[in-house]
């Protein structure tokens, strides 16, 4: 959990006991008007428990200031876009995870991109997609609607065919050998790269395990309009609006860029691999 989440989380805690006490309710008393456990009231309050929009909302109406709904509403969107744990987010489900994605890609104009292990959504085949995501449930058991998450994939890469948009996407050369799926569905991944070599709105790079690299490989991260940064780990998935944050990121995909291989040079690393796992079919 980063600093500045637990900083925005705290601050949006501090911001609702104010209101509490400001009312002159109780911890206990402003419990029982919600229909809430006491304990809850006090994680929120002291930042050791994120609320969802229906409880500041409640709570807002419940010391009395509805009126304050909008602004704390406002104080939690601030958290969320710095932290969005994938507890919650999959509680719906990973379509609307998906569908999320696809909205930000509408807003975006100029993406960039680095994958250390896996072959970009944006240019996955449904097979691939499917043999990534029903992987996930192992970590995530939550996970029921991976066809219709698949779905939502695949809907999602219609925007590479807007012309005025701009995709530069980085791969490491393990995500194009990580045996996340059988053999024949990672060669047909692997092949259906290729258009993607020749340089338009869309562009690919492979860095290659040989490759001098200037930074370590890292973890994956996109880079939307130099103005956003979406990064994820095990527990959660991060985005990071702050321009400190993204010239970071910014920093690191240069470094990495300068790394990578394109057009003829990357068919060669990519043909490799494909060859090879052909072999063990």
């Amino acid at each position: 959990m980063s600093s500045d989440f637990r900083h925005a989380r705290s601050a949006l805690g501090a911001r609702m006991r104010e209101l509490r006490t400001e009312s002159g309710l109780s911890g206990r008393a402003l419990a029982t008007r919600l229909g809430w456990p006491q304990s809850k009231v006090s994680k929120v309050e002291n930042g050791k428990q994120s609320p969802t929009r229906a409880d500041v909302v409640a709570w807002a109406a419940g010391v009395g200031r509805p009126d304050a709904a909008a602004e704390l509403v406002g104080r939690l969107r601030t958290v969320e876009t710095q932290y969005r744990s994938w507890r919650r987010q999959l509680a719906g489900g990973v379509r609307p995870v998906q569908e999320a994605h696809a909205e930000q890609g509408q807003r975006t104009s100029d993406r960039r991109s680095f994958d250390p292990t896996l072959i970009p959504g944006l240019l996955q085949t449904a097979g691939y997609a499917r043999a990534v995501l029903t992987r996930y449930t192992r970590v995530h058991p939550s996970i029921r609607d991976v066809d219709a998450a698949v779905v939502a994939r695949m809907e999602r890469q219609r925007v590479l065919r807007d012309r005025f948009r701009s995709f530069h996407f980085l791969v490491w050369e393990g995500a194009l050998v990580s045996r996340l799926c059988p053999p024949d569905v990672l060669v047909d991944q692997l092949e259906r790269l290729e258009p993607w070599l020749v340089k338009g709105n869309v562009r690919l790079g492979v860095v290659p395990f040989g490759a001098d690299l200037e930074v370590p490989v890292g973890v994956g991260f996109s880079i939307h309009d130099d103005a956003l940064v979406v990064t994820e780990s095990w527990h959660a998935e991060m985005w990071l609006d702050d321009p400190a944050d993204v010239a970071l990121h910014i920093r690191a995909w240069d470094a990495l860029a300068e790394s990578a291989v394109y057009g003829p040079a990357a068919h060669r690393v990519i043909a490799r691999a494909a060859r090879v796992l052909r072999d063990t079919r």
